[in-house]
């Protein structure tokens, strides 16, 4: 029998796209062994990417949407439309992504989430009945405040004045809502971290550095995010600030739960039931996945670690290709072999010619199960 290999690597960040990095393995991979049937998956766990990712899988076409980066300057961000299931897929990272901007100039202070507000505007205007929104790599730690504002929230401050940015939200006495507080019959937020809004773990102090929060900001961000959570939860709202992934995109997933009616879904449990991974998986010879990076953090929820997880417990081996590659035990768990570019060239060149030496590193990884017709493993 002729093995399957079923090749679904995420995204190599800053190098390669998931569906790149999947076509440069299969192209390594026919050159040792060009009998195997291979089918090509690229996978996403709701981070930067995921829309792309998905769409592709169901088949939803391009459009553009007219609306503003996190900065508010006008901007044309592409997203998804399915005509058939009415299903709209946007991406947090195409809209307010913290790529989008130039490194260092804007203070997330200065920064929020209204342009997409817009997007989901416009998505609904077009008939979608089901929105899936993906988060992940975004610029903003706003808790969703410009979200909020774009959908016609309003936020009042003791005097009835409005609050026009999101640090004055510590001023927040009371929210107004909009006549129309859900958008879609269904709105579905991919995330890809499990952090909650508020404390030690939240937004701000975990991935606010990344984005330009410094240490001395952090009261005042936090000062502004507990207050909406106490007021939203005052008014009747959901009380999502403690809800895993609430903290996902800067506080986007309490403010999307809060706002928009929206459900949280961690990204690839939903990417998973999507691609109808488990059907895959059962009559896959071989997996082969990979990603940037596969370390400690691989196995804290992300695309690479659950997809290995899935293959150990329906015992299909899985091999791992990355660009850096730390071994331990618990890797050697999950991973039948690890290989990693800086294992067979420098920095340099997997950083500048990343397809060309993923696609020798499967070529070299597939010699290493022997003959061309069997896998032995």
């Amino acid at each position: 029998m002729t093995p399957r290999i079923l090749i679904a690597p995420d995204k190599f960040k800053g190098t390669l796209t998931a569906m790149a990095a999947a076509q440069a393995i299969a192209r390594g991979w026919r050159r040792a062994r060009p009998a195997d049937r291979l089918e090509l998956l690229p996978i996403s766990d709701g981070g930067d990417g995921f829309g792309e990712t998905l769409s592709v899988l169901l088949e939803a076409r391009a459009r553009t949407v007219k609306t503003l980066d996190a900065a508010h300057r006008p901007i044309r961000a592409e997203w998804w439309w399915d005509p058939r299931r009415r299903l709209a897929i946007i991406e947090s990272a195409r809209i307010i992504g913290l790529a989008r901007l130039p490194a260092g100039r804007h203070h997330p202070f200065a920064l929020d989430s209204y342009g997409l507000g817009a997007a989901l505007l416009a998505a609904a205007q077009l008939g979608a009945r089901r929105c899936i929104l993906g988060l992940g790599g975004s610029a903003t730690n706003d808790g969703g405040f410009g979200v909020a504002r774009a959908l016609g929230w309003q936020f009042l401050d003791d005097r009835g004045r409005s609050i026009e940015a999101w640090p004055q939200l510590d001023r927040l006495a009371r929210l107004l809502p909009p006549r129309r507080r859900r958008l879609f019959p269904e709105l579905i937020v991919a995330v890809d971290v499990q952090n909650r809004l508020l404390g030690a773990r939240g937004c701000s102090r975990v991935y606010g550095p990344q984005k330009g929060l410094r240490p001395e900001d952090f009261p005042a961000a936090e000062a502004a995010l507990c207050r909406l959570a106490a007021v939203a939860k005052r008014a009747g709202l959901p009380d999502a600030a403690r809800q895993p992934g609430a903290g996902a995109a800067g506080g986007l997933g309490f403010g999307l739960v809060t706002f928009a009616g929206a459900r949280l879904a961690p990204g690839f449990e939903l990417f998973a039931r999507q691609a109808g991974l488990r059907r895959r998986l059962r009559r896959a010879s071989l997996v082969i996945t990979g990603e940037g990076a596969i370390d400690n953090s691989t196995l804290m929820g992300k695309g690479v670690g659950e997809l290995a997880t899935w293959c150990r417990n329906l015992k299909v081996p899985c091999v791992g290709l990355g660009g850096v590659v730390v071994h331990s035990e618990k890797m050697r768990r999950l991973f039948m072999r690890l290989a990693g570019l800086l294992e067979i060239t420098s920095p340099e060149n997997a950083r500048g010619e990343a397809a060309r030496w993923l696609a020798e590193l499967a070529a070299q990884t597939a010699r290493q199960f022997g003959c061309r017709d069997h896998l032995l493993v």
